[in-house]
C-alpha cells in the first residue's frame, strides 16, 4: 500500500541581515495594517491548505481501504478461482468417466445391434429355408406324385410363414407363391391318389385269381321228382301206410343209375379259344408279370404318361381275359376296374414351381453376397 506524505515545509533560516530599527509610531501603523491584511489574505489559503490536507487525508484512508477490500476481494477471487478450478477439475473427471461409460454404452449398443442383425439374419435365413423345403416338396409332390391337394398344402404353409414374418423384402416371394396356389387351385386334374389306390388294390388281389384252366363245371342240380299227394281216403276210415311196389323201386334204382350215368359225361359250351395250360412255375412269371404290368400303369400315372398308361392296363386286361377265369367274381372286378380306370384322362400336365425356386435361390444369393442392413 502507498502512502502519500506531504512535503514539510522548510525551515526557516535565520535572518543574516542586521535587526530594522524601530520606526516611529507613525510610520509602523500602516505596516501593521498591511501585516493584518496579509494575515487575513493567508488564513483563507491557509485554510483552504488545511482542507486539502484534510481531503488528501481522506482520500489516502479511503484508497488505503478500497485497496484493503481489493486484496480481500483478490484473495477471495484467488480462493473462488482455486474452488473453481477444482471443481471444473471434478467436473472434467466426471465428463471423462461418462465419456467412457458412453463409450462402453456405444460399444455394447454396437455388439447389440450386431447381435440383432445376426439374429435376425439367422431367423431370416432359417425362414428362406422352410420356406424353399416347403417348395420343394410341393414340387416334387407335383412331379413325382401328381397330388396338387398336398402341394397346395405344403405352398400354403410356406405362404403362412412368409406373412407372419412381415417383413417387406419378402414381398416378391410371396406374390410368386401365391400365383402358383391360385394357378393350382385353378387346374383341372384327374384323382391320381384314388386311381393309384385302386390300382393297388387289383395288385393285391392277382396272387388269388383263379386261372381258366384250373375252373370246375357247375354241379348239375338233380331235379326233385314231384310228389304225388296221397289220396284221400274214405271218411270213417283210417290212413295206412302205403307199401312200396316193384314198380317204385325198379323206378328210383333207374333214375339213380341215370344220374350217375350223367355224372361220366359233361358237355359245356365254350365261346372263347381253349385256355392256356401252364405250369406252376409259368404260372407264378404269369403272376408276377402281371404285376409288373399294374406296376408299370402306376408309374405312368405318376409321370403323367397317359398313352403307357392306357397300354398297361390294355395288356393287364387281355391277359386276364386269356389265362384267368373271367366267370370268377373277383376277375370280373378286376376286369371292370381296368376298363373303368382306362377310360380316365390322366395327361394333364402338371404345374411347376421352377420359376419360384429360381427366386428363391436368387434371394438367398444376393444375401449372402451381400446382407441388407
Amino acid at each position: 500500500m502507498t502512502e502519500i506524505h506531504n512535503p514539510a515545509p522548510p525551515p526557516e533560516q535565520p535572518a543574516l541581515t542586521a535587526p530594522p530599527r524601530r520606526a516611529p509610531a507613525g510610520q509602523r501603523q500602516p505596516a501593521v495594517w498591511l501585516a493584518g491584511l496579509a494575515l487575513l489574505a493567508v488564513l483563507p489559503l491557509a485554510w483552504q491548505v488545511w482542507q486539502g490536507h484534510e481531503r488528501i487525508e481522506a482520500t489516502r484512508q479511503e484508497l488505503a481501504r478500497r485497496l484493503a477490500d481489493g486484496d480481500a476481494q483478490r484473495r477471495e477471487a484467488a480462493a473462488g478461482a482455486r474452488q473453481n478450478r477444482e471443481a471444473l477439475d471434478a467436473l472434467q473427471a466426471k465428463v471423462g468417466a461418462l465419456e467412457a461409460r458412453l463409450a462402453e454404452m456405444q460399444g455394447q449398443q454396437l455388439a447389440l445391434e450386431t447381435m440383432y442383425q445376426e439374429l435376425s439374419r439367422v431367423r431370416d435365413d432359417r425362414l428362406l429355408a422352410e420356406v424353399e423345403q416347403a417348395v420343394n416338396i410341393a414340387a416334387q409332390q407335383l412331379q413325382l406324385a401328381g397330388n396338387a391337394e398336398a402341394a397346395l398344402i405344403a405352398l400354403s404353409g410356406a405362404e403362412a410363414r412368409l406373412a407372419k414374418s412381415a417383413q417387406p423384402q419378402f414381398l416378391p416371394l410371396r406374390k410368386l407363391i401365391a400365383r402358383d396356389i391360385e394357378r393350382l387351385k385353378a387346374a383341372p386334374e384327374a384323382d391320381v391318389p384314388g386311381i393309384a389306390l385302386r390300382l393297388d388294390a387289383i395288385l393285391n388281389a392277382v396272387p388269388n385269381l383263379p386261372l381258366a384252366f384250373e375252373q370246375r363245371p357247375a354241379a348239375a342240380t338233380k331235379p326233385k321228382p314231384a310228389r304225388q299227394p296221397p289220396a284221400d281216403p274214405p271218411s270213417g276210415t283210417p290212413a295206412l301206410p302205403e307199401a312200396p311196389t316193384w314198380q317204385n323201386m325198379l323206378g328210383a334204382w333207374l333214375g339213380e343209375l341215370w344220374g350217375e350215368l350223367r355224372q361220366l359225361v359233361r358237355i359245356e359250351r365254350i365261346d372263347r379259344p381253349d385256355p392256356g395250360l401252364l405250369a406252376p412255375r409259368e404260372i407264378f412269371f404269369l403272376r408276377e408279370n402281371l404285376r409288373l404290368r399294374l406296376l408299370s400303369a402306376r408309374l405312368a400315372l405318376l409321370a403323367r404318361d397317359g398313352r403307357s398308361f392306357l397300354g398297361d392296363l390294355q395288356q393287364a386286361d387281355a391277359w386276364l381275359e386269356r389265362y384267368f377265369d373271367t366267370r370268377a367274381p373277383a376277375v370280373a372286378e378286376a376286369r371292370q376296374s381296368l376298363k373303368s380306370l382306362a377310360r380316365l384322362d390322366v395327361t394333364r400336365e402338371p404345374g411347376d414351381l421352377n420359376e419360384t425356386l429360381s427366386a428363391l435361390r436368387n434371394f438367398k444369393l444376393v444375401r449372402d453376397r451381400g446382407p441388407t442392413r
